[in-house]
């Protein structure tokens, strides 16, 4: 019951927020000649999996920096508030994290860590449980800590939080697009669909890509799709897309224990390949026109999504 209050409490917060940033774009958003400013949209992508140890983290930080290395400019927020460790895959040093932000000691500027191929990584705490209690306020405050980043980026992906906390359900339903990752074990396929129940019915996220990770073949990764698809389609209303999969491989082993992405230690590996092709996959994605009634990354930046004013 106390969950069903805090969304509806959210939903309520998002829709005032939205209000709010719509009345404010006759200043902010037209120029001297009278049009809109022409930066493009940034694309948000959370990335979820309902449950731990599917490789959640790795897709996210995989992806990020094949899209990076594609050319684009791509910003990975460690949404695991409490429990973060993309610094530690990546063999970063951060002197500032989220924490910092959100107590106004450092700028967004101010803790963007640079990791090779120019992604950026938006650093976490690890071991506090205060980060991972942050009240509705505070994640929405934290959303709209973009809104006023200079150089908003082509991509911008959040490596959320296992399970479905209030954490996880907030940041997705901020994202143009929800990866759900999983693996082959019945409590991954389980907790997979848990996590697309709530979503749908609490945060009217409708649409979601699924990735298969560490499976033996093409097969298996199609096979686990299906599986999760045909009872999501019998139980819930919400569409589920196959991204595609990464296969199991020692590569992305060793490339974890020397602390790099393996698209940068091992560009020509099997699970590096099928990176690249979810990356194709993430690049031909239509941005979504409007996030009306949500809370979103970078809101003061998606003028370029309005009509120009008669």
């Amino acid at each position: 019951m106390q969950s069903m209050d805090q969304a509806a409490g959210l939903k309520i917060m998002m829709r005032q927020a939205m209000s709010a940033n719509m009345a404010g774009t006759e200043n902010q958003g037209v120029t001297s000649t009278g049009v809109f400013n022409s930066r493009s949209r940034t694309r948000v992508i959370a990335v979820a999996g309902g449950k731990g140890g599917v490789g959640k983290t790795c897709v996210s930080v995989n992806l990020g920096m094949t899209l990076s290395m594609a050319g684009h400019d791509v910003m990975l927020l460690d949404a695991d508030l409490g429990l973060a460790n993309i610094d530690v895959l990546l063999g970063l040093q951060p002197v500032y994290n989220v924490s910092h932000l959100l107590e106004g000691k450092c700028q967004l500027e101010d803790l963007i860590l640079k990791a090779p191929h120019g992604l950026k990584i938006v650093p976490a705490t690890s071991g506090t449980r205060r980060m991972a209690q942050l009240s509705s306020v505070e994640h929405a405050s934290l959303i709209r800590a973009f809104d006023e980043y200079p150089q908003p980026p082509d991509f911008m992906i959040i490596d959320t939080a296992a399970g479905i906390s209030d954490s996880v359900t907030q940041f997705a339903a901020a994202a143009d697009e929800v990866i759900v990752v999983v693996c082959d074990e019945p409590a991954s396929l389980t907790d997979a669909y848990a996590l697309i129940k709530v979503l749908s019915r609490e945060c009217d996220v409708q649409r979601f890509q699924v990735v298969a990770n560490m499976v033996r073949s093409a097969e298996e990764g199609r096979g686990l799709f299906e599986k999760l698809s045909r009872v999501t389609q019998r139980f819930l209303d919400a569409t589920l897309v196959y991204m595609g999969m990464v296969p199991h491989d020692e590569h992305l082993r060793q490339a974890i224990r020397r602390q790099k992405a393996v698209v940068d230690a091992s560009p020509g590996a099997r699970a590096s390949l099928a990176f690249k092709n979810l990356a194709k996959a993430a690049d031909k994605w239509e941005t979504s026109v409007s996030r009306q009634g949500r809370i979103g990354f970078f809101a003061q930046n998606t003028l370029s999504d309005m009509e120009t004013p008669a």
